[in-house]
């Protein structure tokens, strides 16, 4: 047990705010800023003083000791980065705008990185020669940069963010498997420790790369993910890895025929027009992939997921076709695309377009539709992918049972990369047969400043924030509600609980009224608030519990003996 440092609000640099400021859009932002956590320096940045600076360290401590725990071992490499490396991968181009380019005074470019898997492949690649060498984890804590075209919602979607990222290098799969295990196993504990609750959710690659996907979402109604569950079998995914068995139909069909449809170019119109239900027509979709013209097939009453469609086909660039695209090519009817006759056009479809079904659709000539389009007899499907925004009552993959949907915040996701990287820049190493071997690879991230906005968002109260003690910035808040007597009785307390380990926050603030502190120390949200007021003269406190609320009158050493119990 070592004496602690008693920090002094009249020194501390905190000034608290009675109004929310003017653009905060969620809980933490409103909260941290009022609290004197941080401070917007510009759109996206942020300042973290003194306080948040706390917070955030005791987040990045707990992300070390459990990362330390497996045998990871922690680096610091560079946040500005060379173009080559980046153009390797591909990602120079795939990030697009988010990507902060910059050039040195000799004209070369560099890049602010957004993560590092290719710096981390080139180091192992330069260290590590031999199948002895390996398995190694590496991690480390630093800045990221992303251009976010809006960033908003505080810390929580921020330009530049502190990240824990680490990195896997084995030889085997079976071998990137196991460094996968201690990853996801290690970070359950930092987010049981953190006070966070989270849940893990299948998820999908993207331009990550790699099969095994998995994310730990902080449910929250400020979050920008959503999931779902199934409250009958625990089955957990991001909306973008939900899935839907692609089930054949059976059934006689009449034969495909054309049907007048004036003034119908929408859904709704043309469902209104035949008097047939929505989710009896098939929506085509097109989008641009690489510049080449695909058709999406999705049932009329669902929309299409783009994000999950360019989840789908990363690292391929998907856009929406533009009325200039239907130049030139008159098997392109807008409004009235249908899936039969389409000449050169990639036609991919939701499972539920499976083979069998029968549809109404547009006949690809003006104003007209066809009914009894049947799927596997009137068109081909190239590729099926689940591609329709998942509704709350769709069906579990797992076992039927109608899925829940929530909102989120993402706070960690594990990837098993396999060797997309090291087959980018050749890391091989000697195997034991004598014969080069390919590595494989893990990534493996936690949003450090994004963990301290979720745990604002899940357990501020209606006065303030109200951090869990592994996080908070101080053990207990001391407050001298009074001149002469409660300040000496507040500082004896702080010294006492100071020498016997614990952090304290004193407010010894001079000029301010016992109401005004009082609101401060909660608006502050330190586990325990000890306040020396109306009956200091007989050494007599009130012990607060910030989260319950709960307050209780006793002697001073009482409380002391209380706080230190387990200092």
């Amino acid at each position: 047990m070592s004496t602690q440092h008693v920090q002094r609000m009249s020194r501390l640099m905190a000034k608290t705010l009675r109004e929310d400021p003017a653009d905060a859009e969620t809980l933490s932002h409103r909260l941290l800023v009022r609290a004197g956590y941080v401070r917007r320096s510009s759109a996206g940045v942020w300042s973290w003083l003194p306080l948040g600076k706390r917070v955030l360290d005791n987040v990045s401590r707990i992300v070390r000791e459990e990362m330390d725990g497996i045998g990871a071992q922690e680096v610091l490499l560079p946040a500005l980065l060379p173009k080559e490396p980046y153009e390797v991968s591909g990602r120079w181009s795939e990030y697009g705008d988010l990507l902060f380019r910059l050039k040195d005074r000799k004209g070369a470019d560099y890049l602010l990185g957004p993560t590092h898997e290719e710096i981390f492949t080139l180091v192992v690649k330069d260290q590590c020669t031999s199948y002895k060498d390996l398995p190694v984890m590496l991690y480390q804590i630093q800045t990221k940069y992303r251009d976010e075209a809006r960033p908003r919602s505080g810390v929580l979607r921020g330009r530049e963010f502190q990240m824990k990222d680490s990195y896997s290098f084995d030889v085997s799969d079976e071998g990137l498997a196991e460094s996968y295990r201690l990853h996801r196993e290690a970070y359950v504990r930092i987010f049981e420790r953190l006070g966070l609750d989270h849940r893990v959710v299948s998820a999908v690659s993207g331009a990550m790369g790699g099969s095994a996907s998995e994310e730990f979402l902080a449910p929250a109604p400020a979050g920008e993910d959503t999931f779902a569950d199934c409250p009958s079998c625990g089955y957990a995914a991001n909306t973008e890895a939900v899935t839907f068995a692609l089930t054949p139909a059976e059934g006689e069909h009449g034969p495909l025929e054309e049907i007048p449809t004036p003034d119908t170019p929408t859904i709704e119109s043309l469902a209104a027009h035949l008097g047939i239900p929505a989710s009896a027509t098939l929506k085509n979709l097109l989008v641009k992939v690489d510049g080449e013209i695909t058709a999406v097939g999705v049932p009329g009453d669902r929309e299409v997921d783009l994000g999950k469609l360019g989840e789908h086909l990363a690292p391929a660039v998907v856009e929406l076709v533009t009325a200039e695209d239907f130049t030139g090519r008159p098997d392109l009817v807008r409004g009235y695309v249908g899936p039969q006759g389409l000449e050169k056009v990639t036609y991919l479809a939701d499972p539920r377009v499976a083979p069998g079904t029968s549809w109404v659709t547009g006949a690809n000539q003006p104003d007209t539709h066809a009914r009894n389009v049947v799927c596997g007899r009137d068109f081909e499907v190239d590729r099926y992918l689940d591609v329709v925004v998942v509704q709350e009552g769709d069906p579990c993959p797992s076992c039927g049972a109608g899925l829940r949907l929530d909102r989120a915040i993402e706070i960690g996701h594990i990837f098993q990369l396999g060797r997309k990287y090291a087959d980018a820049f050749g890391l091989d190493v000697l195997g034991k047969e004598g014969k080069p071997v390919r590595v494989t690879m893990g990534s493996y991230g936690i949003g450090v400043s994004r963990a301290v906005a979720a745990l604002a968002e899940q357990t501020a109260d209606e006065r303030g924030l109200c951090w869990p003690a592994a996080v908070a910035p101080a053990d207990v808040h001391v407050v001298a509600a009074g001149k002469a007597v409660p300040l000496a009785l507040a500082e004896s307390a702080a010294d006492s609980l100071a020498a016997a380990g614990l952090r304290v926050l004193l407010d010894d603030r001079p000029g301010l009224s016992p109401g005004v502190k009082l609101t401060d120390a909660e608006l502050i949200g330190v586990p325990w608030i000890l306040v020396a007021g109306r009956r200091s003269a007989e050494s007599v406190v009130e012990l607060q519990d910030r989260r319950s609320g709960t307050r209780e009158e006793l002697p001073l050493e009482e409380a002391l003996s209380r706080l230190t119990a387990d200092a």
